[in-house]
């Protein structure tokens, strides 16, 4: 019983120094909260700069990551350690990499292709789930979900373009809803510091 209370007594204490870190640093929260504003405003309101972006930051990651886990394979092979596998995963890397550089459209068009593929196949998965399932309330939901699925995955094989656009306008909603909470989060720890300070 006594170490089930101390476990608590434990929590408890992490919980209000997790509390008391976050209100010490508002500020950063608050400048977290307009940073996911802002990129959630470009994301909205310009959604061809954000597709820009995200395929120049998914281009130079995947050249990076090819260079890293090239350098992990003649470390491995220094060290009589299998290195083949490294040394073709960093090269799809690097090949992966320099297309979305050049070929930016090529990408994001891949990148819609694969969304689409893997909506249609999810959203037959939970077909079929749905037939095989005993209860009804569960069969209604799942078939539902896997209609939805299967016809988000076919809008975005028929209109790639207008997809994109979409989910860039999804992503920047959540962008938008995360920032205000966080900038919320923020003004109420800020209020609580300049209580605090004035009851010492």
């Amino acid at each position: 019983m006594s170490h089930a209370a101390s476990d608590i007594g434990l929590f408890a204490e992490n919980r209000i120094a997790h509390t008391a870190s976050l209100t010490r640093n508002w500020w950063a929260v608050l400048l977290r909260g307009i940073a996911a504003l802002l990129f959630g405003a470009i994301a909205v309101f310009m959604p061809g700069v954000t597709l820009a972006s995200l395929v120049l930051a998914f281009g130079a990651y995947m050249l990076v990551d090819g260079v890293l886990t090239i350098v992990a394979a003649v470390r491995a092979a220094t060290r009589q350690e299998r290195w083949g596998l490294l040394v073709l995963e960093g090269l799809c890397d690097l090949v992966a990499g320099a297309v979305a550089l050049a070929l930016p459209t090529l990408a994001l068009l891949t990148f819609v292709v694969l969304a689409a593929g893997w909506a249609i196949v999810s959203g037959v998965l939970m077909v079929v789930a749905a037939i095989r399932h005993a209860g009804e309330h569960s069969r209604l939901w799942l078939t539902i979900g896997g209609v939805a699925s299967v016809a988000w995955g076919v809008l975005l094989a028929l209109f790639p373009a207008a997809g994109l656009v979409v989910m860039t306008w999804w992503l920047g909603a959540y962008a938008l809803i995360f920032g205000a909470s966080l900038v919320a989060l923020a003004i109420t720890l800020r209020t609580r510091r300049s209580a605090a300070t004035a009851a010492a």
